[in-house]
């Protein structure tokens, strides 16, 4: 098998090989270091390597299969921690100059599950500070590059982890998504990610997750397969996590494997406020909604109308960093990026009436999706209004020729960290460019199977696994 077709296996198939001893863990985890030593410098996907970690626990695999051992689900699978996630002794920025050399005495909740599951730790992939914007670059590591054209973005707040992904350095990645920070990435660099139900996943501690009650973690993947494999490791609540679920009793790996007889499915290019949409990114979409007719499902375009979310994801996001990060601008002003500055000193500004009134409208929002949701099974949106746009923007400034705001480009992904339903995309097209585009699937409340299901059938009318980034 050549060193490249190691590198862009599925997990799944990883773990099969592994337990079969067709491959040794050490083969898999030294293959793809390898190929992180070479990519890596180019993208800057990884921001800090444990390779010598990761050869360690690569050999507790291999011998754990040797003897016999009960496996873990993930026992021997290389994969990557975003920099705002702990691991214990390894360093930790959150992509910031406060935390620089920052090292935790303590893992993160689901890095622990991670672990358990017998995952091999690589490293931790690169962040903007504190994860709040939608692009991925920082003061401490600098930018990272999407795979598919080194000069554009891959989209945040887990661009290194989906970068490291589409690029072959990392079969599975963690990341994590407050606004769209797991779907922006992986639409950009044509990855499958999936944002599950707020609570799904216990975040333990929360050190510096500002935004508590909009950010969810979940997987980043070439494979849908592979994101039902992962989240069954890290679900599960956590008694310090007042926001974590209980156990949904459902297996993900088991629950893919059954397709919907019936399946009716709302469609969406404007969700009632959306201004513009890239019109290759309209065009892909209205293709792609077709292939579910072959599924037999019902699709028909749906009138669904959220009224100004922007408004209370703008309020709840900047209140919760201005409270994070105000007392400590004093000292660090200057060593901060002058436009999370910017959102701290405006969220600073707001009253208790203001987020109260945030609050209600988050409400409301939750109200119109339960009506949607009596009649449709899913939402269909695309996942971005634009395909990947130049490096070192914040955000495209036009769109079509016309103006849009710093969320035109991404009115699609916010609206579900306010309301909680678990939401994911998947690639359904390539711009003229050559640069991905996805489709974002939204479920029901708690039906990350629902979402996964349609995931997993629209992943066999529409593969895109065989296309690969090239590197000179």
């Amino acid at each position: 098998m050549k060193k490249e077709d190691i590198c862009y296996m599925s997990a799944s198939d990883m773990a099969e090989s592994i337990k079969k001893q067709e491959l040794t863990s050490e083969e898999i985890t030294e293959t793809i270091i390898e190929r992180i030593e070479k990519i890596n410098p180019m993208i800057n996907a990884y921001c800090t390597t444990t390779f010598d970690k990761a050869r360690e626990m690569a050999k507790k695999a291999d011998d754990a299969v040797k003897k016999g051992k009960d496996l873990g689900l993930l026992t021997g699978i290389p994969t990557s921690i975003k920099d705002l996630a702990s691991i214990k002794g390894v360093r930790t920025t959150f992509g910031s100059k406060l935390f620089e050399n920052y090292i935790p005495e303590e893992n993160s909740s689901f890095v622990n599950k991670l672990i358990d599951a017998g995952c091999v730790i690589l490293g931790k992939t690169n962040t903007p500070e504190f994860g709040f914007k939608g692009v991925t670059d920082n003061f401490v590591f600098g930018a990272s590059r999407n795979p598919w054209n080194l000069e554009r973005t891959t989209g945040g707040s887990s661009g290194g982890a989906a970068a490291a992904v589409a690029s072959g350095m990392s079969p599975l990645a963690q990341g994590s998504d407050g606004g769209g920070s797991i779907r922006i990435p992986s639409s950009l660099c044509g990855c499958y990610g999936l944002k599950p139900s707020l609570g799904r996943v216990a975040i333990y501690p929360r050190l510096h997750t500002f935004a508590q009650t909009l950010t969810v973690v979940g997987p980043i993947v070439r494979h849908v397969k592979d994101a039902a494999l992962m989240l069954d490791v890290m679900k599960g609540p956590h008694e310090g996590d007042r926001l974590s679920l209980p156990l949904d009793n459902v297996n993900y790996l088991e629950a893919i494997e059954i397709k919907p007889k019936k399946m009716r499915i709302g469609y969406s290019l404007k969700l009632g406020f959306a201004k513009v949409v890239d019109q290759e990114v309209e065009k892909a979409f209205l293709n792609a909604i077709q292939l579910f007719e072959k599924l037999g499902w019902t699709i028909e375009e749906s009138k669904i109308k959220l009224k100004r979310p922007e408004s209370p994801f703008y309020t709840l996001w900047t209140t919760q960093i201005g409270h994070f990060l105000n007392p400590k601008l004093k000292e660090w002003r200057d060593k901060i990026d002058p436009e999370l500055v910017k959102l701290v000193d405006i969220g600073v500004t707001y009253n208790g009436l203001a987020i109260t009134k945030a609050m209600n409208d988050r409400r409301k929002l939750c109200d119109t999706l339960y009506t949607f949701f009596k009649d449709f099974d899913v939402l269909v949106t695309p996942t971005t209004a634009v395909p990947a746009f130049k490096l070192g923007m914040m955000y495209p400034p036009t769109i079509n020729g016309r103006s849009v705001s710093p969320t035109g480009w991404q009115p699609f992904s916010f609206p579900f960290n306010l309301t909680g339903h678990p939401a994911a995309t998947i690639p359904y097209g390539w711009s003229s460019e050559g640069l991905p585009i996805g489709l974002q699937i939204v479920g029901k409340r708690f039906a990350e199977a629902t979402v996964l299901q349609v995931s997993k059938a629209f992943e066999e009318v529409a593969p895109w696994q065989d296309k690969k980034p090239e590197f000179d």
